[in-house]
C-alpha cells in the first residue's frame, strides 16, 4: 500500500487523494457532497467500509491536461433548460464520449491508484460524488452514477471516467436546470469503497418520505446488495418503525425473488432466493433494533432527517452512505420539531375490527370499555390478587381499549399487562399476539418492563406469586366444570333478560333491568378469563412441543391439531342457516326471487308470494337466532328481530354453496401418526387434549358473549326510544351518539350537560369526518394522545377514496395528484403527460419521467431508484399496487393520489383503445 496518509495528501503534482485522516476543511473543499458525509461518519465512529476520494481537483486537472476543459465549457455554455430532451440528450452522449477518450497523465492515473490501493485493492465500489452533492437544499439523489464490484485496477479506471461522466449526463443536467446552479465544468469527485459481502441491504429513511413526519421511520430491505432495491429489480420489504422506541408500526414483506451478489466481473450476479426465504421478512428483530439504533445517531449527528444506504454482515451494520432527506412534500403535515414526552402507549387493532369495523359509535366503544373493565378486574380478583394490588390493576382495566376518530383500537401494553396476572408470562404473551392478530412483536425488554402491579420484592412477593399460581393452577385444572356452572347460570339468568318487551316497560325499569343485566351476566364474567389464560398456557405449551418434536410441521399445524372439533354451540346458527339456504335453493321460484329482490323488501316479498315454508323457517331463525346480524357487536346495527334485512345478507352468501369444512383437524391426527408415538405421542395428546377443550369451552363462552350483547342492545335501543319520548333527543337512534357514562347520567341525575341535542349534532358531524380519514392499523402516541402531533406521527391522514369510482392502493411513495391517460410500458419512453404504469422498473426508466404527469408501479419499493428520483422531481407516485398492469388498460382515464396511495378510474378508455397498452 502508497503511503499516502496525512491532511491533504497530494504527489508533486498536488493532486488530491483524501482519507479518513484529512482535515474536515480539505474533505469538505476537494470530496465532494458523498465524500465529505463518509468522512463526517467515519470521524464520529461509525462502521463505514475503507474509502479513498479522488478528489475534485483530479478531474480539473485531467480536463486541463486532456485539452477538454475548453471543449466542456463550449458546450456547457450552450446548456439545454428544462424540457429540452433532445438537446440534454445529444450535449450528454457528447461529454461522455470525450471523457471516454481523453489520455489520462502519468499523475492523474497515479491518483486513482493511490485511492484504489489505500483501500486495500479488490472489490470496490466507486460512486460518483458530486460538489453540490448530498447538500441541505439538494441532494442529487440518483442523478451521479455508481458501480459495484469493481475489481481490478484498469477497471477501477474504466469505471472513474464512467462517474465523471455522470456529471454531465441528460438527467444530472435536468436536474440541474430545474433545481441546481447553472452546470459547470467543474466535474465530481470519486469514492472508491471496499465492497462488504452483504448478507442484507437496503435503505433507511429516518423521516417519513411521504409525509415529512419525523415520528417514522422507514426501512426497505433485500438480500445481498441494494442494487436489486435501488434498481426497482427486487420486490423489497417494507417496515414502518416508531422513531422513539423503534417499535414496529407496519410491515409489507416483499416478494424478494432474486439477490444481488458479486460475479466474475463489474456490476452484479442475480441469484434465485429460495420460496422460504422470499415469504418471511428479511431483517429480524435484533436487526430493526440495530438499524433503528444506527439511524437515530446517523440524524442525531448531522442534525437533519437522513437518507441512510446500509448493510448487514453478520451482528454488524455497515453504514455506507448518507445524505439529507431534501424532497419537498407539498401538502404535508410536518410533525412538531419537539418530540412528545410521556408515556408510550402502543394502539394497534389487530383482530378487534372483526368485532368492531370501520366507524364505530361513541355508545358502543364506552359500553365494550365499560364491559372490558368489570371482566377484567373481576378476573383478577378470581386470581386472589390483594386490595392493595386491585387497586393499581383498576387504574388500566378501564383504558384496555382506545377510541380514535371512531376507531377501536387495543391499547397494547394493557393486554400485556393482564396476561401477566397468569404465570408463565413469556410464552403466553407469545400466543397472546396470535390470538389477538398482533403482526408486530414488542421487544423482549419492553414486554418484560411491564406488570400488572407493582412487584413486590423478597419474601413476601415471592410467597404473593406462589399463591397466585397455584390459585391459576387449581382453576386451570377444573376449568371444565367451571364452564359448565357458569353455562348453567347465565342460561337461566339469559331467560330473564331474553323474554321481555323493552319498548312496553317505563323507561326507569328497562334502566334497571339494564344494570341488572351488567350484574348479573357481565361482572360475572371475569373467573371465566382464567379460560383465556389457560388457552393460552396450553396452545402455548403445544406449540413449543410441535417445534420440538416436530419441526418440520407446517405453520397451520399447531392451530389444527387444536382444533376442537365436534359439535360446537356457537356453529349452530350457521348451521342452521345452511338449511335455510338448502331449502330456499331447493325451490328455484323462491332462489330466483331472493337473488332479484333487495335484501330490504326480500321478507315481503316472500310473503307476497305465498312462500310459506321457507317464511316460517325464516320466522323460527329469527325466534332462535334474533341477536345475530352483521356486526352483530355494534350497537348501532339493528338485530334480525328489528330488521330482518340482515338475515337476507347472510342468506346469500350461504346460497353460493355449503359452508367449508371442518378444517384441518383429520390432516392433523394423520400427520401425527406419522411423525410421532410412544410417549411423546402420550404426552402430546394430553397437552393437545387440554387446549381442544380449552378453545370448545371459549366458543360456548363467546356464544354466550353474542347473547348478552344482544340483550344489551335491545335494552339501550329502548332507552333510546324513552329518551326520544321525553324530548331529551330529536330521534331515538340520535342514542348512539352518546357515551354509556352519559346515558346513566340521563337516568341518575348525573349530566354535566343537559343538551343533549347539540352533543349529538356535534358528535354526528365529527363522525361523518373521521369516516372520510384513513386509519393506521398500528401506531404509538406519548402523553396526550389526541396533541403533540401524535396522530400525525401515527399516519391518520385524509383518504382520497371516490364514492362510485373503481380504485386500486398502493404504498404512498411522493405526494401529489394528477390525472391523465394510462400508458403502460415495459420499456421507458416519452408518455407525453399521460401516467406512466410498469410492472416494475429499473434505472433506465428515469429517461421517461420528465414526459409523466405520475408514475405508478406494480412492484417495488418507495426506496427503489425511479421512486427516488421521481420524489426529487415532485412526481406523484404509488408503488406497491398490485395487479395494476393487468387491471387497468392502456387509455383509461386515472387520477392518482401521491399521498393516499390510490390509483382511481375516473373514466374507461373509448373502445378503440380499451385493452390495449404500449411497450
Amino acid at each position: 500500500m502508497s503511503p499516502i496518509a496525512g491532511s491533504g495528501q497530494r504527489s508533486a503534482t498536488s493532486l488530491r487523494v483524501l482519507t479518513r485522516t484529512d482535515e474536515p476543511a480539505e474533505t469538505a473543499e476537494w470530496a465532494g457532497g458523498k465524500g465529505r458525509n463518509l468522512h463526517s461518519l467515519t470521524a464520529a465512529g461509525f462502521r463505514v467500509p475503507d474509502w479513498s476520494v479522488i478528489g475534485l481537483d483530479v478531474f480539473t486537472e485531467f480536463a486541463r491536461r486532456s485539452g477538454l476543459d475548453t471543449r466542456l465549457a463550449a458546450l456547457l455554455d450552450g446548456a439545454p433548460q428544462d424540457g429540452e430532451r433532445d438537446a440534454a440528450r445529444r450535449t450528454s452522449a457528447e461529454i461522455a464520449e470525450l471523457i471516454a477518450k481523453a489520455p489520462l497523465d502519468e499523475d492523474v492515473t497515479e491518483a486513482v491508484r493511490r485511492a484504489y490501493e489505500h483501500v486495500g485493492g479488490g472489490l470496490v465500489a466507486v460512486r460518483s460524488s458530486g460538489a453540490d452533492e448530498d447538500g441541505a437544499e439538494h441532494s442529487f439523489a440518483g442523478q451521479f452514477d455508481s458501480f459495484l464490484n469493481v475489481s481490478g485496477f484498469d477497471e477501477v479506471v474504466a469505471h472513474v471516467r464512467r462517474c465523471w461522466a455522470s456529471g454531465f449526463s441528460e438527467r444530472s443536467l435536468h436536474y440541474r436546470a430545474r433545481r441546481a446552479p447553472v452546470p459547470s465544468a467543474g466535474g465530481v469527485a470519486v469514492i472508491v469503497q471496499r465492497m462488504v459481502p452483504a448478507e442484507r441491504s437496503g435503505v433507511l429513511f429516518t423521516a417519513d418520505p411521504m409525509t415529512g413526519s419525523t415520528g417514522r421511520y422507514v426501512v426497505s430491505a433485500v438480500y445481498g446488495l441494494g442494487e436489486g432495491l435501488v434498481s426497482g429489480a427486487v420486490d423489497a420489504d417494507t417496515i414502518v418503525l416508531d422513531a422513539a422506541s423503534g417499535e414496529r408500526l407496519h410491515t409489507v414483506v416483499g416478494d424478494k425473488q432474486e439477490s444481488y451478489g458479486a460475479g466474475e466481473g463489474p456490476g452484479c450476479a442475480i441469484r434465485p432466493v429460495a420460496e422460504a426465504d422470499r415469504e418471511v421478512l428479511s431483517l429480524s428483530a435484533r436487526d430493526l433494533a440495530r438499524l433503528h439504533e444506527a439511524g437515530t445517531r446517523v440524524a442525531a449527528h448531522f442534525g437533519a432527517p437522513q437518507d441512510i444506504e446500509w448493510a448487514i454482515v453478520g451482528d454488524t451494520v455497515w453504514v455506507l452512505q448518507s445524505r439529507p432527506i431534501t424532497t419537498p412534500l407539498a401538502g404535508a403535515t410536518a410533525a412538531p420539531s419537539a418530540r412528545p414526552r410521556g408515556e408510550l402507549r402502543i394502539w394497534d387493532n389487530s383482530n378487534i375490527i372483526e368485532s368492531f369495523s370501520g366507524i364505530v359509535s361513541p355508545l358502543t366503544h364506552s359500553f365494550a370499555a365499560d364491559t372490558y373493565a368489570k371482566v377484567y378486574e373481576s378476573y383478577a380478583r378470581a386470581l386472589a390478587v390483594t386490595p392493595g394490588q386491585l387497586r393499581e390493576v383498576q387504574e388500566w382495566t378501564p383504558h384496555l381499549l382506545g377510541y380514535f376518530h371512531g376507531r377501536v383500537y387495543y391499547n397494547l401494553l394493557h393486554w400485556y399487562r393482564m396476561v401477566r396476572l397468569a404465570p408463565l408470562y413469556r410464552l403466553n404473551r407469545r400466543v397472546l399476539e396470535k390470538s389477538l392478530g398482533v403482526e408486530e412483536s414488542i421487544s423482549d425488554e419492553a414486554a418484560d418492563a411491564l406488570h400488572p402491579f407493582a412487584p413486590r420484592p423478597g419474601l413476601r412477593g415471592r410467597l404473593n406469586r406462589l399463591y397466585r399460581t397455584l390459585v391459576f393452577t387449581r382453576k386451570f385444572l377444573t376449568m371444565g366444570k367451571s364452564v359448565d356452572a357458569f353455562h348453567r347460570d347465565f342460561y337461566r339468568a339469559y331467560e330473564v333478560f331474553n323474554n321481555v318487551d323493552y319498548d312496553a316497560l317505563p323507561g326507569e325499569e328497562t334502566y334497571r333491568r339494564f344494570r341488572r343485566l351488567q350484574r348479573e351476566l357481565i361482572e360475572k364474567w371475569g373467573p371465566m378469563q382464567a379460560l383465556d389464560a389457560a388457552i393460552l398456557l396450553s396452545v402455548g405449551l403445544l406449540a413449543l412441543l410441535t417445534r420440538r418434536w416436530l419441526p418440520g410441521a407446517p405453520e397451520w399445524f399447531t392451530w389444527a391439531a387444536a382444533s376442537p372439533g365436534g359439535d360446537l354451540e356457537s356453529a349452530e346458527p350457521v348451521w342452521a342457516l345452511a338449511e335455510l339456504a338448502a331449502l330456499a335453493t331447493a325451490d328455484d321460484e323462491v332462489r330466483r326471487l331472493l337473488e332479484a329482490t333487495s335484501d330490504e323488501e326480500a321478507y315481503q316479498a316472500l310473503r307476497d308470494g305465498g312462500h310459506t315454508e321457507v317464511l316460517a323457517a325464516v320466522d323460527a331463525y329469527i325466534a332462535s337466532y334474533g341477536y345475530r346480524s352483521p356486526d352483530e357487536l355494534k350497537l348501532e346495527v339493528p338485530d334480525l328481530r328489528e330488521d330482518p334485512a340482515g338475515l337476507f345478507t347472510m342468506l346469500r352468501g350461504a346460497l353460493a354453496g355449503p359452508a367449508a369444512g371442518a378444517g384441518r383437524g383429520g390432516d392433523a391426527d394423520e400427520y401425527l401418526d406419522q411423525r410421532l408415538r410412544g410417549a411423546r405421542r402420550r404426552v402430546y395428546e394430553l397437552v393437545r387434549g387440554k387446549a381442544r377443550r380449552s378453545l370448545a369451552d371459549r366458543e360456548r363462552l363467546r356464544f354466550c358473549r353474542t347473547r348478552a350483547f344482544g340483550a344489551a342492545k335491545r335494552m339501550l335501543r329502548a332507552l333510546g326510544r324513552d329518551l326520544a319520548r321525553a324530548g331529551a333527543l330529536d330521534a331515538w337512534d340520535d342514542v348512539f351518539l352518546l357515551r354509556l357514562d352519559e346515558v346513566r347520567g340521563a337516568y341518575e341525575g348525573m349530566l354535566t350537560d343537559a343538551d343533549l341535542r347539540e352533543l349529538v349534532a356535534l358528535r354526528r358531524r365529527h363522525l361523518a369526518e373521521d369516516a372520510e380519514l384513513r386509519a393506521p392499523a398500528r401506531f404509538t402516541t406519548r402523553g396526550a394522545a389526541y396533541w403533540s402531533g401524535n396522530l400525525e406521527r401515527g399516519g391518520w391522514a385524509a383518504s382520497a377514496v371516490r364514492s362510485g369510482a373503481r380504485e386500486l392502493r398502493g404504498t404512498p411513495s411522493c405526494p401529489g395528484v394528477a390525472e391523465g391517460p394510462a400508458v403502460i410500458l415495459d420499456t421507458p419512453r416519452d408518455v407525453g403527460g399521460g401516467i406512466l404504469l410498469a410492472y416494475r422498473t429499473d434505472p433506465g426508466w428515469v429517461t421517461a419521467l420528465p414526459s409523466a404527469s405520475a408514475l405508478v408501479i406494480e412492484r417495488g419499493s418507495p426506496l427503489t431508484h425511479v421512486a427516488v428520483v421521481a420524489r426529487e422531481l415532485g412526481i406523484p407516485t404509488v408503488v406497491q399496487v398490485r395487479n395494476v398492469t393487468t387491471e387497468i388498460r392502456g387509455g383509461t382515464r386515472l387520477r392518482v393520489d401521491g399521498a393516499a396511495g390510490t390509483v382511481t378510474v375516473l373514466a374507461d378508455p373509448p373502445a378503440a383503445e380499451a385493452g390495449t397498452s404500449t411497450s
